[in-house]
């Protein structure tokens, strides 16, 4: 057993002042990682925005290579559509309702709404048929009697987001070679 009142023994030449600068150290490194640790999740976060910017430049390129043909496909399926206008923008105070619609395509009659994504996601068709709901409670608060129905396109469209989006009742739009397809939805196309 050992003495309470014996000093402990320390190897040869280590003293307070040596323990003390170690610490010292120590608490210093541990600054410096924390201080590194700081500043890798700062350049993180700017990462993810310059890709969230680039994400949006590219809806937009894949935007400006399906409007300009647009009318056209659809009227192949049937549709004549007299207007094509991208990034319409809804915003109803009264009835609490703001959007924006990416591609809109309308004549007397139908209006169709177009989500464009670089990836389409069953997130993003989510949020398209709300916007689809909002924009009938919008018409109809205004008097807009038209069918509205709805369409996603994207560069990259997993197969099993295809099948939800057009299980929806949504056309949806797909590259194909140096042009694209729309397929139409899986029985009737869902009006709102």
């Amino acid at each position: 057993m050992s003495d309470i009142n014996t000093v402990p023994d320390y190897p040869r030449g280590l003293t307070f002042e040596h323990v003390w600068a170690a610490l010292m150290e120590t608490r210093k490194l541990q600054e410096e990682t924390a201080r590194f640790i700081k500043e890798v999740g700062e350049q993180q976060k700017e990462t993810d925005k310059q890709l969230g910017r680039l994400g949006n430049r590219m809806g937009e390129v894949i935007e400006y290579m399906v409007v300009p043909n647009l009318v056209d496909k659809f009227r192949e399926l049937g549709f004549d559509f007299t207007k094509a206008n991208q990034n319409t923008s809804v915003s109803d105070r009264v009835s609490n309702i703001f959007f924006e619609i990416d591609v809109f395509l309308e004549n007397g009659d139908i209006a169709m709404l177009v989500e464009v994504k670089t990836k389409l996601t069953i997130d993003y068709i989510k949020s398209h048929i709300e916007q689809l709901e909002k924009m009938r409670i919008y018409s109809n608060r205004i008097g807009d009697k038209r069918i509205f129905l709805g369409a996603v396109a994207g560069a990259v469209i997993p197969a099993y987001v295809k099948k939800y989006a057009l299980g929806k009742g949504l056309y949806v739009i797909e590259p194909s070679g140096d042009t694209f397809n729309i397929i139409q939805p899986i029985g009737e196309a869902r009006e709102w």
